[in-house]
C-alpha cells in the first residue's frame, strides 16, 4: 500500500465518519419532533419527476434567471465534479483504477465535461460573490455560512484546475494523455510549461490533496451549515404537497389522549417541519414576497425558519434526552407574538420556495396554542370569537337579518321554493350578507344567474360563517363547531354543487368541509361566470371603455390556482383594457386580510392594502376589478387613503359583468 492510501484512508474515514454522525443527530432530532405529519407516499411518479424538475432541473430556482442560472451552474457542476473526485478518492488507495477503463471515447467525454463543468463553477462562484458583495438585494442577508461556502468552492475550483494543469505539465500518464480534452486546465498549464517535469508532478499530487482535503471538510462541515439543504432539498421536495389546495390538518376532539392543541414548543412539530428546516437555502424568496415583511412587519418567512431550526438545536439535549417538559417555549425572543400574528396566510412564502417549505402551517399551529391553550391573542380578536360563536359570523349582526339582503330580488331558499331540480347552491358568506357593499355585489351575481337561467337557491338564515376566520386565527374548536353545523344542514339538503363569491368560503367549503363529511363540487363565482360566459348562456355587450386591473385573492390563486378564469370573464366584456400589476398572479401581493388579519388592527409598519392599492394605482387602470370581499374592502379603503376615490373605483368581477349584460 503506498504512502497516500496509507495517509488518506484514515482521514477519509474520519472526515465521513464525523458527517454520516452529524447526519444520524439530526434524524434523531427528525423523530423527537412529536407532531403528527403526513408522510406523503401517494402518486410516486409525480413525486419522482419533481425530483428531476425541481431538484436536478432546478425549475423554480431558474424562475430568476440571472442567479437562477449561476445557481444551477453550481449544481450541475457539483454533480459532474464528484464524478472526478470519485476518481481522484479510489486512484489514491489503487493507483491504477482510472474511470479510462471506460473507454477512450466515453471517457474523454467525461474529461470534458468535467473540465468545462469547473470552469462554469467558477464563473458561478465568481457571479454569486458579486451579487453578494456588491449587487446584495435587500432580500439576501449576509451570511458568514454563505460566504464562507463561497470561498471554499472558489478554492476547490482552483485546486482542480492547478491539480489537472501540474499534471500535465508533469507528464502523468492519464492526464498527458487526455489534455486536449482539457481546454480549460490546458490553459493554466500553459502558465507552469517552463517547470521541470518532476516538480510540476509533485505539485499535482499536492493539489489533489488539496482538492480532497477541501471535499473531506465539505463533508464535515456540511451537516452544521445551511448548505445541509444539498442533502434535505431531495427528500424534501419528494415529499411537498402536489396539490395546490392545501387543507389545514384537523384536532381529533373527542381523543381524550390529546392534551396539547397546537403547538407550544418546538419540538411539537413535526419531522416533515423539522425537514423543512433542514432544507432552508436561506435565498430569501420567500422574504421577498412576504406583504408582511415588505410592510415593515417584524414577520421573515425566512427568519422564522432559520429561528425555528436554532430553537431546535438550541434544545438539542433535552430533546435527544425525551425531557420535552424542560424545553423552551416556542415564543422567544426571535420567533415573538407580533411574529406570528403578522403572517397574512397568503402563502407567497411557500410559491416562492425553491425547496417547498411550508410556513404557513407552522404559524397556524403555534397560534392554535396560543388562542386555544393559552388565550393569548390581539384584543380586537375577542369580539369575532363572540360574534361567532353567538351569532354564526364575525360581525355583530343578528343572525335573523343574514337573509335579509335578498329583500325584492326573488331569491328563493332550500327551505322554501327551491327548484327540485337545483343546479348549483348559493353560498352567501357573511360578507354578502351583513357588508353593504357586498350585498351588492351578492345583487350583481344573482341577475346573471337569473340571466343564465340557472336554477338556484340560498340557505337564508341557515347559513352560518364557514369557520375560516377562527380557524386561520386558531380557534379550531370553534371553526369544527361552525363547519359541523353547515356540513350537517348541506347534507340533510342534498347539496350536490355549491357557488360562491367569497374564495375563503371557496376554499374551505371546497378543501376543509370532506374531512368533516362534506364532499360537494364548489366553484368561486369568477370561475363560475367565465364558464357561463363560455357556454354561451350570457353575452356581456354593454361596452365598459375603461382600463382595469384584476387583483389577484390569495385564497383564490395562490391557494386554488384559479388566475386565468376571472380575467377571462372580465376580457370577454367590450372595450376592455387589461393591465397587470407589477406584481401579479403567483407573485400578487395580499390585500392584507387574510389569515384573520381583517379583524386586527395593523399597527407596525405600512399598511398591506395601501401598498397593493398603490401598485394598482400605478397601472393607470379606472378600475380595481375584485373578486373577493375582504379584498374590496381592503383596496376600497385603500383608494381612499390615497384620495383617488374620484378616479379609481374597486369593483367587483360580477359586478362588471352585469352591468355588461343587456
Amino acid at each position: 500500500m503506498n504512502w497516500e492510501a496509507i495517509l488518506f484512508i484514515p482521514v477519509a474515514g474520519l472526515a465521513f465518519g464525523y458527517a454520516g454522525y452529524r447526519l444520524f443527530i439530526l434524524v434523531r432530532l427528525m423523530k423527537a419532533s412529536r407532531g403528527q405529519a403526513r408522510f406523503r407516499l401517494d402518486r410516486i411518479p409525480a413525486r419522482v419527476g419533481k425530483i428531476f424538475t425541481h431538484v436536478i432541473g432546478q425549475k423554480a430556482v431558474l424562475q430568476k434567471k440571472w442567479i437562477g442560472t449561476l445557481h444551477t451552474m453550481i449544481f450541475w457542476g457539483f454533480i459532474v465534479i464528484t464524478t472526478g473526485t470519485i476518481e481522484q478518492f479510489i486512484t489514491t488507495v489503487f493507483p491504477s483504477a482510472h474511470f479510462s477503463a471506460i473507454g477512450e471515447g466515453p471517457y474523454s467525454v467525461l474529461v470534458f465535461v468535467q473540465d468545462l463543468f469547473t470552469f462554469l463553477v467558477t464563473v458561478g462562484v465568481v457571479g454569486a460573490g458579486i451579487r453578494r458583495f456588491i449587487g446584495r438585494p435587500k432580500h439576501l442577508s449576509q451570511s458568514k455560512d454563505a460566504n464562507l461556502i463561497l470561498a471554499f468552492t472558489f478554492s476547490l475550483m482552483v485546486a482542480i484546475f492547478l491539480m489537472n494543469a501540474f499534471f500535465i505539465v508533469g507528464n502523468h500518464e492519464v492526464y498527458s494523455e487526455y489534455q486536449d480534452f482539457m481546454p480549460f486546465s490546458k490553459i493554466v498549464a500553459g502558465l507552469f510549461s517552463g517547470l521541470p517535469t518532476d516538480s510540476a508532478y509533485h505539485y499535482g499530487i499536492f493539489f489533489k490533496w488539496v482538492h480532497m482535503l477541501i471535499v473531506m471538510g465539505f463533508a464535515v462541515y456540511i451537516p452544521s451549515s445551511k448548505h445541509l439543504h444539498v442533502i434535505a432539498a431531495a427528500p424534501n421536495t419528494f415529499l411537498m404537497n402536489l396539490d395546490r389546495e392545501k387543507p389545514m390538518t384537523s384536532i381529533d376532539f373527542a381523543n381524550d389522549k390529546i392534551t396539547q392543541y397546537g403547538v407550544a414548543k418546538v419540538t411539537d412539530l413535526s419531522w416533515k417541519d423539522t425537514l423543512d428546516y433542514f432544507s432552508c437555502t436561506e435565498c430569501g424568496r420567500c422574504q421577498e414576497l412576504c406583504p408582511a415583511w415588505n410592510t415593515e412587519k417584524p414577520l421573515s418567512p425566512k427568519k422564522l425558519i432559520i429561528d425555528l431550526k436554532h430553537q431546535l438545536y438550541a434544545n438539542k439535549e433535552r430533546a435527544l434526552a425525551g425531557k420535552y417538559d424542560e424545553i423552551t417555549h416556542v415564543i422567544d425572543d426571535q420567533v415573538t407574538e407580533d411574529v406570528i400574528w403578522a403572517c397574512t396566510s397568503c402563502r407567497a412564502c411557500e410559491i416562492a420556495c425553491p425547496v417547498m417549505i411550508e410556513h404557513t402551517d407552522k404559524i397556524f399551529d403555534i397560534r392554535r396554542n396560543l388562542v386555544m391553550m393559552e388565550s393569548r391573542f390581539p384584543a380586537e380578536v375577542q369580539p369575532v370569537f363572540k360574534n361567532m360563536e353567538t351569532n354564526a359570523t364575525p360581525w355583530a349582526f343578528a343572525a335573523s337579518d343574514r337573509a335579509n339582503w335578498a329583500q325584492g330580488l326573488d331569491v328563493p331558499t332550500m327551505a322554501a321554493n327551491a327548484p327540485s331540480d337545483l343546479d348549483v347552491l348559493l353560498w352567501v358568506g357573511c360578507a354578502g350578507s351583513f357588508d353593504d357593499r357586498n350585498k351588492k355585489v351578492l345583487s350583481s351575481f344573482v341577475n346573471i344567474l337569473k340571466k343564465a337561467s340557472i336554477k338556484f337557491a340560498i340557505l337564508g338564515t341557515e347559513e352560518q360563517c364557514t369557520g375560516d376566520p377562527a380557524r386561520r386565527i386558531g380557534n379550531e374548536y370553534l371553526f369544527q363547531t361552525l363547519a359541523a353545523a353547515n356540513v350537517e344542514t348541506l347534507n340533510r339538503y342534498q347539496v350536490k354543487r355549491i357557488v360562491t363569491a367569497c374564495p375563503h368560503c371557496f376554499n374551505t367549503l371546497k378543501n376543509e368541509y370532506p374531512a368533516l363529511g362534506g364532499a360537494y363540487e364548489v366553484f368561486h363565482h369568477s370561475a363560475y361566470i367565465a364558464r357561463l360566459i363560455a357556454e354561451g348562456k350570457i353575452k356581456p355587450t354593454q361596452a365598459l371603455n375603461a382600463t382595469v386591473t384584476y387583483h389577484d385573492s390569495c385564497y383564490l390563486g395562490r391557494w386554488n390556482n384559479v388566475y386565468e378564469q376571472p380575467r377571462h370573464a372580465i376580457a370577454a366584456i367590450p372595450n376592455v383594457k387589461l393591465v397587470e400589476m407589477k406584481n401579479h398572479h403567483e407573485k400578487g401581493m395580499c390585500c392584507g386580510a387574510g389569515g384573520g388579519r381583517m379583524w386586527m388592527e395593523e399597527t407596525i409598519g405600512r399598511r398591506v392594502n395601501v401598498v397593493r392599492t398603490e401598485q394598482a394605482i400605478e397601472t393607470g387602470a379606472q378600475i380595481i376589478a375584485s373578486a373577493c370581499p375582504f379584498c374590496m374592502t381592503m383596496m376600497t379603503d385603500g383608494v381612499k387613503t390615497k384620495e383617488k376615490t374620484d378616479s379609481v373605483k374597486v369593483m367587483d368581477i360580477a359586478e362588471l359583468v352585469s352591468n355588461s349584460l343587456t
